[in-house]
């Protein structure tokens, strides 16, 4: 192993500001009402009320893409600086990954790892050592943004060995996402068995972009998938239509079957397993320490969203939101709408997520219940501390490395794990120095 020791410093006050691919297409937006949506109501986490809050400068002083349109409330973005206190390295465990996309952890500390356009799963230890590609996967559509993406360990797998992963499913007429699970057979020449395809995202469609893909298990044994919607118009339109998958986080149970609390299990047309509506691409997704879900979904120029997706909530696009067309060409009448959510935080210009974490570990302290986000355009690990479920404070780490960070974890110990986004992508460990 390598590694790479480091004193921390403050984020580059330049950084990149654009997604990598830009949108090919705009819709034509419903036309909102202007109206403020009441923020979602906070619970403590994050910093304790005796620190007193983060003030001065924001961390990112380019201007904004969409200057035009204002937060809907003090802190909905660009809140001050900050710089954590404990000095780091970082060791690379690993590299030679082709587009590397996820990480799991098995009980005994070894990894799973994604590579997205080939749709080899590996096997890595944590001195680095890497399997032959887990045999038995199904195809996958690797171009552009498809191919092998999110994995997951069961949580029965102590039992069933059940892993669960999401990946671009070639299919007549398109192609779409679809999670599957099956049984890992470990051993020199790692398998799996009794593939199980348990979710598809209907309708088909011909799209290499946006079908999101994070895998989220919950402690009651729930699991949160999150989609994207296409990019291209026809499935745009679909992003706040319940009768699409498109543009939506689903929840399903461990077998594909959809629980009955689902918000619109009940609603004539609907597709049952949707939990919430109204998103653009969500590639970042985790729980906090009140078991919640959060993401931040990758927007268009100048509107990357963090969000708090509850049931049957809006969150607006492709009707309201702060980005526009990477054309320049307006997407939105307005940021706000009548029953629709505002996000949490927005970042204006845009740091393209993807990967999220939320810390719990005990090697940091000073991060506890910080949320972090692996950075693409922006080539950052992007550190928000929190207050009530409010953004108070934001960080740019590693940007010294000028490297695409696709995914970051939390390991069993309390370190970060990292994954690099490039075709001889790293495996990256964060630790105190």
């Amino acid at each position: 192993m390598r590694t790479l020791s480091m004193t921390f410093i403050l984020a580059a006050l330049l950084w990149g500001c654009s997604h990598q691919t830009p949108d090919p297409t705009g819709g034509t937006p419903q036309e909102p009402a202007d109206a403020g949506v009441t923020p979602q109501e906070p619970a403590d986490a994050g910093v304790t009320p005796e620190e007193p809050l983060p003030s001065g400068p924001p961390v990112d002083t380019d201007p904004p893409n969409v200057p035009e349109f204002q937060p809907a409330f003090p802190g909905q973005t660009r809140v001050p600086a900050i710089k954590t206190k404990t000095a780091f390295q970082v060791t690379q465990i690993a590299s030679g990954f082709r587009n590397p996309w996820a990480i799991a952890f098995l009980p005994d500390q070894r990894m799973l790892v994604t590579e997205k356009p080939t749709g080899a799963l590996y096997i890595v230890t944590p001195q680095g050592a890497k399997s032959p590609a887990v045999s038995g996967l199904p195809p996958v559509d690797g171009r552009n943004q498809g191919g092998l993406l999110d994995v997951e360990v069961g949580p029965d797998y102590a039992q069933s060995g059940l892993i669960y992963w999401t990946y671009y499913e070639p299919r007549q007429g398109g192609n779409g996402l679809a999670v599957a699970r099956a049984k890992l057979v470990d051993g020199a020449q790692p398998r799996v068995e009794g593939v199980q395809v348990i979710f598809r995202m209907m309708p088909t469609l011909e799209s290499t972009l946006h079908a999101g893909g994070r895998l989220v298990f919950t402690p009651d044994n729930k699991l949160f998938v999150t989609l994207g919607e296409r990019s291209i118009l026809e499935g745009r339109v679909q992003a706040r239509d319940v009768k699409s998958h498109f543009g939506k986080v689903v929840r399903i149970n461990p077998d594909g079957t959809v629980p009955q609390d689902n918000p619109y299990v009940n609603t004539p047309g609907a597709k049952p397993e949707i939990w919430s509506v109204g998103h653009r691409n969500i590639l970042s997704a985790a729980l906090d320490s009140q078991k919640r879900l959060w993401i931040v979904e990758m927007g268009p120029r100048g509107g990357d969203e963090l969000n708090r997706p509850e049931a049957g909530k809006d969150y607006g696009w492709p009707t309201i939101g702060y980005g526009e067309e990477y054309s320049g060409a307006p997407i939105h009448q307005s940021p706000q709408g009548p029953g629709m959510e505002q996000p949490v935080y927005y970042w204006d210009p845009v740091i393209a997520p993807s990967g999220m974490a939320i810390y719990t570990g005990d090697l940091f302290p000073e991060w506890r219940n910080n949320v972090f986000i692996g950075g693409l355009a922006s080539q950052a690990l992007v550190r928000l501390m929190m207050r009530n479920d409010r953004v108070v404070g934001e960080e740019r780490l590693l940007t010294d490395l000028k490297v695409r960070v696709r995914e970051v974890v939390q390991g069993p110990e309390g370190a970060l794990y990292l994954l690099t986004d490039a075709t001889d992508g790293k495996l990256l460990k964060l630790t105190p120095r």
